[in-house]
């Protein structure tokens, strides 16, 4: 039987002036760590230029500080209780303050590769600690407000990532993506340092180490994340594929096998026997799913099909953060009024309608096209954010919530690289389906096939492409394959809006002693 009993319980909340200022100044330090995924992304081509990239090695930029990420977000249970939440918050965003530094001044890209991952385990770290703190410094009728200014700083990040990392792209320099870490990062350290208190930290509690579950968990997650990147590119059957999937398997029944039968683990998966946390956390792997996956699907058609640079895009997207915002305020006043599993079916059944819409686009929607979809998905996320926080950590004992927190955004994490691999498989087998389609329609004459998709078929008259001019054959070919791609992302977003959908079949697990606390 397995206790996460810790030396200093956690103090009575207080939701004080004190505790509120803190917290908000935590969720702004949270926001900076998810923020550094998307605005990185705007200048990966900018970075690869000045640091002399190979092209096959540029994702890493962006798959070292996720690995590390999720290895961070799964210990921070145990360093809370050896550190206290105060203490952990403020290393860690001091580390990511300095580790960002490095990296702007990082010369070679194996050197930047080294303080992504360096600042990606000090970033992560930060993450689980706003959701635990909105349930430890606050009492339970200020915990709904506390939980959406958490999670809006935590859902807006992405989403309005995109427009500052466009605007820092083309006015400063790509070391800036970086660098405009350093005041905000200290400056929330200085506030969380002098205003949270929590708990007290238990160094001696960090002689209760398990070295070999810490082994197994880090392979486990980082094979983990390897796997799903890389396995659309290189196949699901390939040897790298086979073996790495393997390792991630037999690692990651080690790791929970050994925290299931230590006194003191290092993980606590124990509380994955709580049904209500069960439920919960199931429902934070959809979304990070759908959130991930919508932020990806979104850019890439905008950039692909649209041809928009990083700020267009950026501008267009930022829709769904100014959604989020303005639905924030009514999602709280919902979440202390209705039950969980009404909420919670809102929610996710918005979200899928807010994907299914944009599995219905064509060659020429933009902005205004875009517009319906986006609020959809904006008003969803703080929707769906708020009842399945409350169901996973809202329940549980105060000393049990630092782990639980760290699941819980673990599995969100972990939905977002299996949402991920998911849409880069579909549009790489649709794409080549619907591309031989769409030629085969054009070469016969036939307009209907590629319609749906708005491919300008009037431009060639129905004549096949083999007889068309050569300086009108330029031309095809890449409408033909912005078309193919059209066509693959209305694949993915609809797959994606289905299995949200289906998701709500775990909706008669939840608790309905646990609709209002």
């Amino acid at each position: 039987m397995t206790t996460t009993e810790t030396p200093h319980a956690p103090q009575q909340p207080s939701g004080g002036w004190r505790a509120w200022t803190g917290f908000t100044a935590m969720s702004v330090g949270m926001f900076l760590a998810i923020l550094d995924i998307q605005i990185v992304a705007s200048s990966l081509i900018d970075i690869q230029f000045a640091l002399s990239i190979p092209q096959d090695r540029l994702s890493y930029i962006q798959t070292t500080y996720l690995i590390a990420e999720v290895i961070a977000i799964a210990l921070t249970g145990f360093l809370t209780r050896v550190m206290s939440t105060r203490w952990l918050f403020t290393g860690a965003m001091v580390g990511f303050v300095l580790a960002s530094v490095a990296c702007a001044a990082s010369d070679t890209y194996m050197t930047l590769y080294f303080f992504r991952f360096v600042q990606g385990l000090f970033g992560g770290a930060v993450i689980p600690i706003i959701f635990s703190a909105a349930f430890l410094m606050f009492p339970k009728h200020q915990q709904p407000l506390a939980t959406v200014i958490g999670g809006g700083f935590a859902m807006l990040a992405p989403t309005v990532g995109p427009f500052i990392g466009g605007w820092i792209t083309e006015t400063l320099s790509w070391h800036w993506l970086f660098l405009v870490n350093i005041v905000p990062g200290l400056a929330v350290a200085a506030i969380a340092a002098t205003l949270v208190h929590i708990d007290k930290p238990t160094w001696s509690y960090a002689r209760k180490l398990d070295g070999f579950a810490l082994v197994v968990v880090v392979v486990f997650l980082m094979t983990l994340e390897l796997t799903l990147k890389e396995s659309p590119g290189l196949g699901w059957t390939s040897g790298w594929t086979l073996g790495l999937a393997t390792l991630c398997l037999i690692s990651g029944w080690l790791a929970v096998r050994r925290c299931l039968s230590r006194n003191t683990p290092l993980i606590d998966f124990a509380v994955f026997r709580d049904r209500t946390f069960a439920v919960g956390a199931w429902f934070s792997f959809v979304l990070g799913m759908a959130l991930f996956g919508a932020i990806y699907l979104l850019p890439l058609f905008l950039g692909i099909v649209r041809g928009h640079g990083p700020l267009t895009i950026g501008t267009v997207m930022i829709v769904t953060g100014i959604a989020q915002l303005v639905i924030a305020p009514a999602a709280t006043m919902m979440e202390q009024r209705m039950p969980l599993r009404a909420m919670t079916a809102l929610g996710f059944t918005l979200l899928a309608a807010g994907l299914i819409s944009n599995g219905f686009a064509t060659y020429e929607w933009d902005f205004d096209q875009l517009l319906v979809p986006q609020i959809l998905r904006g008003a969803a996320f703080m929707i769906c954010l708020l009842p399945i926080t409350r169901l996973a950590l809202g329940q549980l004992p105060p000393n049990k919530i630092a782990n639980g927190s760290a699941l819980f955004n673990l599995m969100r994490n972990i939905g977002g690289a299996v949402g991920l691999a998911l849409i880069d498989t579909i549009v790489d087998i649709r794409a080549a389906h619907h591309g031989e389609r769409i030629v085969a329609a054009l070469q016969a004459g036939s307009r209907e096939t590629a319609k749906f998709v708005g491919l300008p078929l009037d431009r060639f008259n129905g004549t096949p492409i083999d007889s068309i001019d050569a300086a009108t054959g330029d031309l095809v070919e890449p409408l033909v394959e912005r078309a193919a791609a059209v066509a693959s992302f209305n694949d993915a977003w609809l797959i994606l809006g289905i299995l949200v959908l289906g998701s709500l079949f775990a909706l008669p697990l939840m608790k309905r002693a646990d609709q209002k606390t």
